[in-house]
């Protein structure tokens, strides 16, 4: 972990329903094999055993804020805005602060139950806050996200900030065929959406460029038919309209909206 020091935090982006990205680090040591996030980034250090902290973050964010439009702010796009560094440095947290307090909505995605820790911050300004969930399953999650809060204490998560009112959504992704996409897990995180009333964003593994080098080890082990699926160009395309139709199909019964990532199809 080292501390650098950037010249703006302000971006802006694409991704649906944002104007701007914001990112207080780079690099995760959530470590998340299946993260695409180096290939944007350019990285070539093992992902997942560094991070930059952008230690004047809240400084460049207090001067970037006074000249833009108040749109809104994707805190958290490309790294996790809550892993473990930020309960040291609280960079995420005094961004947000600033973000609220100049009127900017703010959308938040983690996978750490430290953003409990700025549930009051959060409640009190234009927020809402997404949850990545990719399976229930302990195991699975402890081999593919070993840095990452457990997903029951991320469900808790979406619990805690939906019962405060506040706008949640709960990402599913990357499904895994024959590993994650079973009608049982699928129902299981489905149901975490129909309880806390959150919009369901699911998506595909997407194997830009080094995913598969982190994954192949793990999968072999854990299941070498994901692995022949994830090889094959067209097993894995049958394998995403099954999942497609499976999720659409239970969160039509459990009445939760859903709808695929980045308009994926």
């Amino acid at each position: 972990m080292r501390e650098v020091r950037s010249r703006s935090l302000l971006c802006r982006t694409s991704l649906p329903g944002l104007h701007y990205s914001l990112n207080p680090y780079r690099g995760c040591l959530h470590g998340c094999l299946y993260c695409y996030s180096p290939s944007f980034l350019r990285e070539t250090r093992p992902w997942g055993r560094f991070v930059d902290v952008k230690i004047n973050a809240p400084e460049v964010l207090k001067e970037e804020v006074r000249k833009k439009p108040r749109k809104t702010v994707g805190v958290g796009t490309v790294t996790d805005p809550y892993q473990p560094p930020e309960a040291r440095f609280g960079l995420t947290r005094e961004c947000i602060r600033i973000l609220l307090e100049e009127g900017f909505p703010v959308c938040v995605q983690t996978k750490s139950d430290l953003i409990l820790r700025d549930l009051e911050l959060l409640s009190g300004g234009n927020s809402e806050v997404g949850v990545t969930i990719t399976t229930l399953d302990e195991g699975i999650a402890r081999a593919l996200e070993p840095g990452a809060s457990t997903p029951r204490r991320r469900a808790r998560v979406l619990e805690e900030f939906s019962s405060r009112g506040i706008s949640t959504w709960l990402f599913l992704g990357p499904l895994l065929p024959s590993l994650t996409d079973s009608e049982e897990k699928i129902r299981e995180v489905v149901e975490v959406a129909a309880s806390t009333r959150s919009l369901l964003i699911y998506d595909r593994l997407n194997l830009k460029r080094g995913v598969m080098g982190r994954l192949r080890e793990t999968l072999e082990e854990l299941s070498p038919e994901t692995l022949g699926i994830l090889l094959s160009p067209s097993l894995r395309s049958r394998a995403w309209k099954e999942e497609r139709e499976r999720i659409e199909r239970v969160c039509r019964e459990k009445g939760v909206r859903c709808e695929p990532a980045f308009g994926s199809s």
